[in-house]
């Protein structure tokens, strides 16, 4: 005897006899369909894995990429997370970024200029101006060296890493016609700053991203400075982002820099961000922020906690990856962030000046990341800041490789390297929007 049921909608006769063994007969439609199943999955398996692969090499690829994200959520660009610690790997508390309480940042004052108590007492920067009887012409036109940073020899490079009371140094604005050209109410502007908080962004890179979390003291106190080309102005004012007739975006005060010395965007931000006491000729203190990076912390405060606090001349973060300029040198050929050939170069160089393949130095890291950098204006701090552009500049662009260089080099006391995660309480990080668009011509 048999009977019909339902199950997921689909008939199926169950004799007694199957019903009390649990057996089940499929019907003939049913037995047709889970062939044709099975026989799709056998098929389809090939195409399965062929798609997998190519998702793990698109992967693979990304990774290996730029990134160029969407900004995070807006409310996470009025964010200020007061919060002093971090959880470490383990779980622990890890103690980051100690800033000033808002009553104490409010009575904040910048110290007494010391007494020049350094081996530098005077840097003297190199001028076609200076020296009306060197013949540019005959130098070597080596790497990116043009009339804007001079042609830096060999032996010239070599003689910079002696400290003296008086030292002379290449550092950019070699010839007055060399570019990077500013106006004068601009220059009145750089000249009127004792601390300042810059960044750029040319080749319209990057969007412009609003300070956060200062003081009004600090407000008073504190220039913030943008530097754009007209490609990036152009970019901005079609999101809506005009330069208003005070010359400013927000709390930035936009720099429009017209002549730009490099083909490569990144060197032309490489003179703000490394060189910028040579266009802030009066200022005591400087806080450099990339263009990707929102800064989200009290300037006098950081200044505090990352400089007076440790009686330190310069501060930047730990890599975060790395500890090796080698190691780093392997990770820049392969995310393509520099040929091979130049990074054999700059390493092979610096393999020949004695340069050990260590991960630690003075007990940090051997490595920095440079997406904040806060120093004073002292002269010795300036010859660092002279000696790490000269690099750049002769080699490859990437600033983390020259860094550990000149560290070893000049020996120069009071640097800050601080751990990552005060990085990470010191800015909120953006991403980059969108490629740079690079100059046609190359440097002069």
């Amino acid at each position: 005897m048999s009977s019909s049921s339902l199950i997921h909608g689909i008939s199926i006769s169950v004799s007694d006899d199957d019903e009390a063994s649990g057996k089940r007969h499929r019907h003939p439609a049913s037995a047709r369909r889970h062939r044709r199943l099975r026989r799709a999955a056998r098929l389809g398996a090939p195409l399965l894995l062929a798609t997998l692969a190519v998702s793990l090499f698109l992967y693979e690829s990304y990774s290996l990429s730029p990134s160029y994200r969407s900004p995070p959520p807006a409310g996470n660009l009025t964010r200020v997370d007061h919060t002093d610690t971090a959880r470490a790997a383990d779980g622990t508390r890890k103690s980051c970024l100690k800033i000033l309480g808002p009553e104490k940042l409010q009575n904040l004052e910048l110290p007494e200029v010391p007494e020049q108590n350094q081996s530098v007492k005077k840097v003297v920067y190199r001028s076609s101006l200076l020296l009306l009887d060197d013949d540019d012409s005959s130098r070597t036109k080596i790497s990116r060296f043009n009339s804007f940073t001079g042609y830096q020899t060999l032996n010239e490079r070599e003689e910079s890493f002696k400290m003296k009371e008086i030292t002379t140094v290449h550092c950019g604005f070699y010839n007055e016609n060399g570019a990077f050209k500013v106006s004068d109410v601009d220059k009145d502007y750089m000249r009127s700053c004792s601390v300042v908080v810059a960044t750029c962004a040319f080749g319209g890179g990057d969007d412009l991203h609003q300070p956060i979390g200062m003081t009004e003291v600090s407000i008073k106190k504190v220039c913030y400075v943008a530097f754009w080309d007209e490609v990036t102005r152009a970019a901005q004012e079609e999101e809506g982002n005009k330069i208003g007739e005070n010359l400013k975006i927000g709390l930035w005060h936009i720099i429009l820099v017209r002549d730009l010395p490099f083909s490569d965007q990144r060197l032309n931000g490489k003179i703000p961000k490394l060189i910028s006491h040579r266009l802030f000729p009066m200022a005591r203190y400087s806080i450099w922020v990339d263009s990707k990076s929102q800064f989200r912390r009290d300037p006098l405060g950081v200044l505090e906690a990352l400089l007076w606090r440790s009686n330190s001349s310069l501060a930047l973060s730990e890599h975060g990856a790395r500890s090796s300029l080698y190691d780093e040198g392997k990770a820049i050929v392969k995310k393509h962030k520099a040929t091979p050939e130049q990074v054999k170069v700059q390493l092979d160089q610096y393999r020949q000046d004695g340069i050990p393949d260590e991960k630690r130095f003075n007990g940090k890291k051997a490595l920095a990341e440079a997406s904040v950098i806060v120093r004073d204006h002292a002269p010795l701090t300036n010859l660092f800041m002279c000696l790490w552009f000269n690099e750049v500049v002769r080699f490859t662009a990437r600033d983390q490789l020259s860094f550990p260089y000149v560290l070893r080099r000049l020996k120069m006391p009071g640097v800050h390297l601080f751990p990552v995660c005060a990085r990470k309480d010191l800015v909120n990080s953006m991403g980059h929007r969108r490629k740079v668009k690079p100059l046609a011509r190359e440097g002069r």
